[in-house]
């Protein structure tokens, strides 16, 4: 508004400036009203302009270490307010961003950190004991084996949730028709023997459930739910996994029994290494499983929700994906 002002002026003076041309009364005002205006006009700008400069101040000074420096421009609600309120939100947003990720670097740096530490114990005890005999060695390898394992499986849950991101702001690279029941299937079929070793009761129900997208991570998608539910779950426990369609959209339910979760720690099941309170059976994860399920049903434009159970404990996951595009629809 004041900047507009201040253009105002100027027009003000430029015209006064024409008039003093056509009518001679006027020549002696003329550079008192030329010179005037462009002043008035000159220090309204100037004023509406600062908080502009007050942005370019603050993104010029911004490093790792300033991302908390913000605008707070307290002028009178017009358009340059509205745009430094932008930027602080803007700012506010990849502050969390950056925050999100050192947290992610240094989890990942300690869940890697534990399964070296552990072999370089096992070797260094191991190779020091002058009387260690091949059984000792055998030990020795079965413990480096299992860390080994375990480094690997994280490296992959890694590479995965990178790929999956990277997916989302590709809109996905791959787009073929599937069906999301039958994407649990495979993983169903996959899980299933685990369940029996574990005495858990499976139940499944698959009706149509089609969808446009990836097939081999909707299949890891369907397959990190039923390991998650198998995990934290109990002995002799139950989980199930069913799947359809609604008027606009493919969705697939997948929930278990197990310990009680507090309604407040629901949303953190989602984060990078949260693994969701103390296993019951089955063996200890990553805690990337449900990253990389939130990944995936981003990156096919879904939804995922997650809910404790109110009686004898358990979670139920919800992923919805919308339909595809009706034949001879275009969709995005």
């Amino acid at each position: 508004m004041r900047l507009r002002l201040g253009i105002w002026y100027g027009v003000v003076a430029v015209v006064a400036g024409t008039l003093g041309l056509v009518l001679p009364r006027w020549w002696l005002t003329i550079p008192v009203v030329i010179v005037g205006g462009m002043g008035l006009g000159y220090y309204v700008a100037g004023r509406a302009l600062r908080p502009l400069h007050d942005v370019t101040a603050t993104a010029r000074r911004l490093s790792a270490e300033t991302f908390d420096e913000r605008i707070r421009h307290d002028g009178p609600d017009d358009e340059i307010h509205e745009l430094a309120g932008t930027f602080d939100d803007m700012l506010d947003r990849i502050s969390s961003a950056f925050e999100a990720q050192k947290r992610f670097v240094a989890n990942a740096s300690h869940e890697l950190r534990t399964p070296l530490a552990v072999m370089r114990t096992e070797i260094d005890v191991t190779t020091s004991d002058p009387d260690a005999d091949i059984d000792e060695y055998r030990r020795m390898a079965e413990v480096v084996r299992g860390a080994t394992s375990r480094a690997g499986d994280l490296i992959e849950g890694l590479l995965l949730l990178a790929r999956t991101e990277i997916e989302i702001a590709r809109r996905l690279t791959t787009r073929v028709p599937t069906d999301l029941g039958e994407c649990a299937s495979g993983a169903i079929v996959s899980a299933q023997r685990l369940a029996d070793e574990l005495g858990l009761a499976m139940a499944t129900s698959m009706m149509p459930a089609p969808v446009i997208g990836d097939p081999s991570l909707l299949e890891r998608l369907a397959g990190n739910l039923i390991e998650n539910a198998i995990r934290h779950n109990v002995p002799g426990g139950r989980l199930w996994v069913l799947a359809g369609a609604h008027s606009t959209a493919a969705w697939m339910v997948v929930g278990n029994t197990g310990s009680d979760v507090e309604a407040d720690a629901v949303p953190t099941l989602f984060e990078p290494f949260t693994r969701g309170g103390v296993e019951r059976v089955g063996a200890r994860g990553a805690g990337l499983g449900l990253s990389i399920v939130r990944a995936v049903v981003a990156a096919h434009g879904g939804t995922v929700t997650a809910h404790a159970l109110p009686d004898g404990g358990g979670l139920e996951f919800r992923v919805e994906i919308p339909l595809p595009p009706p034949e001879g629809v275009v969709g995005d």
